[in-house]
């Protein structure tokens, strides 16, 4: 019997070659583990991300922390096969302070957002936040809408699971930054 053959993982060089393509400008890819993955968003998914980011910016704008993004490309410049999209981040201006204007952003983020999309998978997204948190990110919220819960990861291992009765805080990433679960929610 002859084995199959090993699939190759595709490099950062073939990754940004692929969504420079004319076909792929309207679309949002990412590059996890070498594997090229669309994301599919959904309004609802919009929603949350709105949600979040209204709070996110007056936060921003009164305590002038650094920079929040959405849709933003973050990659360790070490790693060769992953691009990652968090649905949202937030960069310190401790750790940078020009936002990049063209191209990817060259660190993880202090703080990554993933919102579930119908066709992402639990796994992946908790893939996603252990690697955002082995790279440099400080905190990671995974947002679960139709169990309506947000999983807290944080640099130091922890994990914790918040419902509609919680307060999600910024932890030290963001201090004093505080929003009610069920907010993040709302429609």
């Amino acid at each position: 019997m002859v084995a199959p053959p090993l699939t190759r993982r595709m490099t950062i060089e073939e990754f940004e070659r692929m969504i420079a393509l004319a076909e792929n400008a309207d679309r949002s890819f990412e590059l996890i583990d070498g594997e090229m993955v669309e994301k599919m968003p959904t309004e609802e998914h919009g929603s949350i991300i709105g949600n979040l980011l209204a709070q996110l910016v007056l936060f921003m704008k009164q305590h002038k922390l650094g920079i929040v993004t959405t849709d933003a490309r973050h990659r360790v410049t070490e790693d060769k096969h992953n691009d990652f999209r968090p649905d949202i981040s937030y960069v310190s201006y401790a750790r940078k302070n020009e936002i990049v204007r063209k191209g990817v952003v060259p660190l993880m983020p202090d703080l990554a957002v993933e919102v579930k999309s119908p066709d992402d998978s639990a796994v992946l997204m908790r893939k996603k936040a252990a690697y955002y948190v082995e790279n440099g990110s400080r905190l990671v919220w995974l947002i679960f809408p139709l169990k309506r819960v947000v999983e807290v990861y944080t640099a130091d291992g922890d994990l914790r699971i918040l419902n509609d009765s919680d307060r999600l805080d910024g932890a030290d990433v963001l201090p004093g930054f505080v929003m009610p679960v069920r907010e993040v929610f709302e429609v």
